[in-house]
Parts: C-alpha cells; structure tokens; sequence
C-alpha cells in the first residue's frame, strides 16, 4: 500500500542561504550528458530537504543548480540539528529527502519507517576549533579549550558535532565545561562570529564558511571523531522522481566537487 502523504501537517520553514554559494555554484557548473538531460526534462514539482546545518552552504548552491537544470521543480530546505530535524521527521513533518550528520540520527528515522530504501553515506566531516580572529587567545590544542579563563561553547551532546566532540575530549581524556551548549553547529559557531565566546568546537566546513569572521584551529584528536553523513528518501513524498534526481546530483562527480570545495571529506 502506498504511504499516506504527510503534506497535510504543518511544514518547517526552509533555512535562508549562507555564505559563499555563488562560489559553491562556480565550482559546480559544468555539462550535462544527453542521458541526464533527459532525466532532468522529466522532473517537476516541489521537493523538501531537511539536511543537516552544515550542509547549509553546499546543498544551497546544489538546489540552485538543480533548479537550473530542472526548469519544472523547486527544491526547498530546513536546516537544523540533526536529531531535531529528525524527531520533526518521525512526527509526520512533510520531508522528501532527509541528510543527516550521523548514522545515528538518521537511524532515527529509518527505525521508525521513514526513510525509503537504504541510506548512502555521501561525504563526511572533521572537526576544528574555530576562534576569534587572529586567534587572540593563542588556542593551539584541545587542551588549551579547558582554561577556565576561556569562555567555550559546544553542540548539544545529541547533536553529531557536539557527540563527536565529546568523543574527541573522551579519547583524550579532557574534561570541558562549555558556557553553553547549542543546537546546531551554526548556532555554536554564532557566539564565536559575535563575541560571545572565545572558541567553540564545530566542523571545519563552518569555519571555511564563516571566512575571516573567526580563525580555524586544527587539532589531531579530531581525526578520531569524523562523521559520516547519510542522505535517504523519504516516504510520502509526492514527487519521488524528482527527489532521487536531487539525491542523484549530491552523489554525482560534480556534487562531489562542490561539497569537497565547502571541505567535506569522500567518504
């Protein structure tokens, strides 16, 4: 039996787009088969991403060249954290494709029987500590976040960047006492591009994305804690044909180079 749409509850609004997409979109240009502009006439309708906010940047500049190239369709998105996008999901919010920041949240989704087939790892993510400019406080390590001197702000623990954080801080055996404790990776990396914190730990994607509002800080312990990012199907969605045609171009060779251009890892 088909599914029944969930297009009747009420949907979230769509996230605006960040910074630095028109030279997401620089990188992404390039010619298309015959066979994929066939694929791509064929499209049409509206579909719905709930991505994870780190891909805010790349999937922007994506949807964008999608909609070029598919004159009949609209792609729209709702970045957040992860396991608030998919709590959103399991609770009947109308989605077509979910991309997640973590295997586990996107478990979420497929233990509740959202998602449609099986989802793919597409790309993945490392850690880095973003700073004030020109780094004023001298952070070169992990250790140098635990200085109480240091007002630090971290993901939630059940967001994937702030889990993979606490991984990292496990593994070397830190303990941390953020001034706060945010949603998102954007919202964390915010305090730092207003001042209201000296550091934080978020993807090193954001810290490419934020420019010279803040400074980014490598740091080995991180290469333990990388994220795999998992992107599926949804079920109900009223335009199956064009939601795989959208999951299709992030897979693609150049979906690819506009995400490893944001910083993201091959998986």
């Amino acid at each position: 039996m088909t599914p029944t749409p969930r297009w009747h509850r009420r949907a979230l609004r769509a996230a605006g787009a960040g910074a630095g997409v028109a030279a997401l979109l620089a990188l992404s240009a390039c010619s298309s088969s015959d066979s994929d502009s066939a694929s791509e006439s064929s499209s049409s309708g509206t579909v719905t991403v709930f991505a994870a906010a780190s891909l805010q940047e790349s999937f922007t500049a994506l949807g964008k060249r999608f909609e070029q190239t598919h004159p009949r369709t609209k792609i729209t998105f709702s970045f957040g954290g992860s396991d608030s996008l998919a709590a959103s999901i399991t609770g009947g919010a109308p989605a077509d494709v979910f991309a997640s920041a973590s295997p586990k949240t996107m478990k979420v989704v497929t233990d509740a029987g959202d998602a449609s087939g099986t989802p793919v790892t597409f790309v993945r993510n490392q850690l880095e500590i973003a700073t004030l400019p020109g780094n004023p406080d001298k952070v070169g390590s992990l250790k140098d976040l635990t200085n109480k001197d240091l007002k630090v702000v971290l993901c939630a623990k059940e967001v994937p960047c702030g889990a993979a954080a606490q991984k990292a801080l496990d593994a070397s055996g830190l303990k941390l006492t953020p001034v706060s404790y945010e949603q998102d990776v954007k919202a964390a990396l915010t305090k730092v591009e207003l001042k209201e914190a000296d550091a934080a730990v978020v993807y090193r994607t954001d810290v490419r994305a934020a420019g010279d509002k803040v400074e980014g800080v490598e740091f080995p312990e991180s290469a333990d804690a990388v994220n795999d990012y998992p992107i599926t199907l949804l079920k109900g969605t009223r335009h199956p044909d064009t939601a795989k045609a959208f999951i299709a171009l992030v897979r693609s060779a150049e979906g690819r180079k506009v995400l490893t251009g944001a910083g993201f890892l091959k998986p």
